[in-house]
């Protein structure tokens, strides 16, 4: 018996380790989001994975007969859930599950958001300021950068309030965000 305590894989690994097409595709997207390894795309294809399985099993019961009872709420949560983290649109159903790609899930990192909100200047910068603690999800510090954001939250990031980087003449502060603060 293995240790209740012990933590266990959180993604599945390619069955096939060599195919050069699948390789490319995920150096390409390790570059553009700036991930550390493809373990952590792995994870995000995971995630994906379980959401498309419970699409698929919700699909398969309302193809017998109409969503009623336990299958109707668990349907009405997994829509809840990705229209909460802007996965998914409002108007969307569960079909759109069935639609969606990796990279739907790599947008709503901290990271990728960090990035794009324009507080570091390069996907590999937002992961370094958020390991190191410079960035605060309403006014709380947050180092975990493959953290998936609600789209309550994405407008509450910003610099934490002690870090040096919330200074605007620090240097490897961000021009435009600094300029755009200066408007204010």
């Amino acid at each position: 018996m293995a240790y209740p305590g012990k933590r266990r894989k959180s993604y599945d690994t390619p069955n096939h380790p060599w195919q050069a097409v699948r390789m490319a595709s995920e150096v390409e997207l390790v570059k553009k989001y700036g991930l550390r390894n493809k373990k952590e795309l792995w994870k995000a294809h995971s995630i994906l994975r379980k959401y498309r399985a419970d699409a698929r099993h919700l699909l398969a019961e309302s193809a017998e007969a109409e969503l009623t009872g336990h299958s109707k709420t668990e349907a009405d949560q997994v829509m809840a859930k990705l229209i909460r983290y802007s996965i998914l649109k409002p108007d969307s159903n569960i079909d759109d599950i069935l639609g969606m790609a990796t990279e739907s899930i790599l947008e709503r990192r901290l990271q990728t958001l960090v990035h794009r909100l324009g507080l570091a200047r390069t996907p590999r910068q937002a992961r370094q300021f958020i390991t190191h603690g410079h960035i605060a999800i309403d006014g709380q510090k947050v180092t975990i950068p493959s953290m998936l954001i609600s789209s309550e939250k994405e407008m509450m990031i910003d610099y934490y309030s002690t870090s040096p980087i919330s200074s605007e003449s620090h240097p490897e502060r961000p021009a435009q965000v600094a300029s755009s603060l200066v408007e204010k």
